[in-house]
């Protein structure tokens, strides 16, 4: 199916996922080849692919400065406002609570759907400042998906801990601005913020967690196994070349509705039609180093 020159497809079927995407699960990394494929260009995924060194070696000194700040605020944020919750926190109030929590993670699930959608599809590692801090990883991630394994925890959740800074920032002054009435008034309002917040944070630790296979702790085993996060199965689904689908990766709750309902291709069209870009061109050519 065709829309406005870009193919719409629909989701992958359990050959598509064998033939065309990395195997994390096997060492070597490239188990699987399409046919026609010649092995001797190179690896087409995996830390041997040429493409993937090239941007695992972008990442700077200052990048991980920035990283650094960032998460260490965040906790710091996460700490107190966790214990300004509490300190309010009325059992009266309880179900308000839960319903605008829950509401906050499938808010984070979206928003961290939006942002991978966003960054897998437009844009270059080769724009200021947001090309190589912030999009490389994404192309870096798409070569070699077992990247994300090796990366610490810095590294892994500088990004998102950075974008959770101002809404925890936020709560943290209300807290201390505002009369005890206007924060019980409230708090269903601040239980969404932290709830989105929190799962907006980890949304990395969460994605690597499902592109991890050994040593992973049981409860997160459990967690996956329940779909209450992102399970590794649901989101090899995404891996499959040209990575144009489950882009939610929180819980990834989400994944199906919006591509049943064609959400990310019809806003790829619409955004091809108003503004001439190809979509994933960036993405693409990084694909094609592999030799």
């Amino acid at each position: 199916m065709v829309r406005g020159g870009t193919q719409i497809m629909p989701l992958k079927s359990d050959r598509e996922i064998l033939e065309n995407s990395m195997h994390e699960d096997d060492p070597n990394c490239n188990s699987s080849l399409e046919p026609g494929f010649i092995e001797k260009t190179g690896p087409r995924w995996g830390p041997q692919n040429k493409g993937a060194q090239e941007l695992a070696n972008l990442y700077s000194p200052g990048k991980r400065a920035q990283e650094l700040i960032c998460v260490y605020t965040c906790i710091a944020l996460m700490i107190i406002d966790f214990i300004l919750i509490l300190k309010h926190l009325r059992f009266d109030r309880i179900c308000v609570t839960f319903v605008s929590a829950f509401f906050g993670i499938i808010t984070a699930d979206f928003g961290s759907g939006l942002v991978h959608w966003a960054a897998d599809t437009w844009g270059s590692i080769d724009l200021p400042i947001l090309g190589k801090h912030f999009l490389r990883p994404f192309r870096e991630h798409h070569l070699d998906p077992t990247s994300i394994t090796r990366h610490d925890f810095i590294e892994t959740n500088g990004d998102n801990f950075m974008v959770s800074i101002p809404m925890l920032g936020y709560l943290a002054y209300n807290f201390n601005t505002k009369s005890y009435s206007d924060i019980q008034q409230d708090f269903g309002w601040i239980s969404y913020l932290f709830l989105l917040s929190i799962f907006v944070a980890m949304t990395n630790q969460i994605h690597k967690w499902s592109h991890t296979y050994w040593g992973l702790p049981k409860w997160v085993l459990l967690l996956q196994s329940y779909h209450v996060i992102l399970p590794r199965k649901h989101h090899r689904i995404h891996h499959v070349a040209p990575h144009e689908t489950y882009f939610c990766i929180t819980t990834g709750w989400l994944n199906w509705p919006l591509e049943k309902f064609r959400f990310w291709s019809t806003l790829e069209c619409l955004i091809e039609y108003m503004t001439g870009l190809k979509p994933r061109d960036d993405d693409l050519k990084w694909a094609k180093k592999i030799t």
